[in-house]
């Protein structure tokens, strides 16, 4: 829970991937000199788990508090996750819409209270996915990438068939100029800040955090 020196404006992230990302196209779109980004705090939790039980015993009736920012993965079950989300805010004393919002929800009250489901609030997905629709177009390595997971026999997979773009992504950053994780792809300026799945989460940010 915040403490009465805690910023008063919070994103709830469920790792730490999500808070290298997202602090960094922060950085970058204040670099680049487009509209920059609000400040505001951005919190890991750890895990799906945790991050529901920091909305409902923490962070909405916190004192102090002026917007609150859950961001999660739809994985994929969109729905089941939305559901979670939705009575955990119940549970605090918020009525959500019915369903995401494809310019991801904003609800208006102390504190105002916005989600985002990644990657575009409504498709199934994650982080990765969010950071596919980032690779420019006509970029050499990403077939050549997703051809090399393509290739690997299916018992030597260590991974679930709805991770295959999980691992393409990760494929592509291991021969950027140095190996990096995607947040480091932004700060390099490899992935598109000015992709428009990524522009409609910063207007959302903005419109949440900017008030």
């Amino acid at each position: 829970m915040p403490s009465p020196e805690s910023p008063t404006r919070v994103l709830l992230v469920e790792g730490s991937d999500e808070y290298h990302v997202i602090s960094q196209l922060r950085n970058r779109l204040a670099r680049q000199r487009r509209e920059p980004l609000p400040e505001f705090s951005i919190e890991g939790q750890n895990g799906f788990g945790p991050l529901l039980d920091a909305i409902e015993y923490g962070y909405v009736n916190a004192p102090g508090l002026s917007a609150l920012g859950v961001l999660v993965d739809a994985n994929d079950d969109p729905q089941a996750r939305w559901r979670a989300v939705s009575d955990r805010l119940r549970r605090a004393g918020v009525e959500p819409p019915g369903e995401p919002e494809q310019s991801g929800v904003i609800i208006e009250g102390a504190p105002r209270i916005g989600i985002w489901m990644m990657p575009d609030n409504k498709s199934p997905g994650e982080l990765e996915d969010f950071v596919a629709a980032m690779i420019p177009d006509g970029d050499a390595i990403w077939p050549l990438s997703r051809s090399y997971v393509d290739g690997i026999p299916a018992a030597e997979r260590k991974f679930t068939p709805a991770k295959t773009l999980r691992a393409e992504v990760h494929a592509w950053l291991t021969v950027r100029e140095d190996p990096r994780r995607m947040g480091q792809a932004i700060t390099a300026g490899d992935l598109d800040t000015g992709a428009e799945v990524c522009q409609r989460f910063a207007g959302w940010l903005r419109a949440l955090f900017g008030g």
